[in-house]
């Protein structure tokens, strides 16, 4: 009677251990997440072609003006004053406008920058695509690496960094 006691007990114990859900986790490295997929995006080639355009344009007009002084400094050394003072207006203008639109194109081309990467629509997307992997694969818990400082060890079997960014790309057609 007590064996059999003891088994049914033993056998309760196990169906409840074995009952219970396995909580599993998984780390993500979010910020890798993010320049891997978010830097191919087509919001973020266009932004770069404008900050390209941008710089090319400072580029030429940074070479104009040093041909201008080139051109000053050469008038100078002719001892042509009157032609030396027009280039000096003609310098001084060209330098306000650049500065000028340089300060006025960074601005803009951060003000995009910084709504870029603040975008509502492509966290949703990482965390939707984190939500599909977790859910997919019996995850109870996703972390995010780098933000958690108390993670001291894990096993990079849990890390699914790697798929949320092969999944997103797949999504994208890239």
């Amino acid at each position: 009677m007590v064996k059999r006691l003891l088994f049914f007990l033993l056998l309760n114990v196990t169906c409840i251990l074995y009952g219970q859900q396995i909580t599993r986790f998984a780390v993500v490295d979010l910020p890798r997440v993010y320049t891997s997929f978010f830097s191919q995006s087509s919001a973020v080639r266009d932004f770069e072609e404008r900050n390209a355009r941008v710089q090319a344009e400072i580029n030429r007009r940074s070479n104009e003006l040093l041909q201008l002084r080139a051109r000053h400094a050469e008038v100078v050394l002719q001892g042509n004053q009157a032609e030396a003072s027009r280039l000096e207006l003609q310098i001084y203008t060209l330098t306000e406008a650049l500065r000028e639109y340089h300060q006025t194109n960074t601005a803009i081309l951060q003000a995009e920058l910084n709504s870029l990467a603040q975008s509502d629509s492509f966290f949703n997307q990482v965390n939707d695509e984190i939500r599909y992997i977790a859910e997919s694969e019996g995850y109870s818990m996703v972390i995010n690496f780098r933000d958690n400082t108390s993670i001291l060890w894990y096993n990079p079997i849990i890390d699914i960094t790697d798929r949320v960014i092969t999944n997103l790309q797949a999504k994208a057609g890239n």
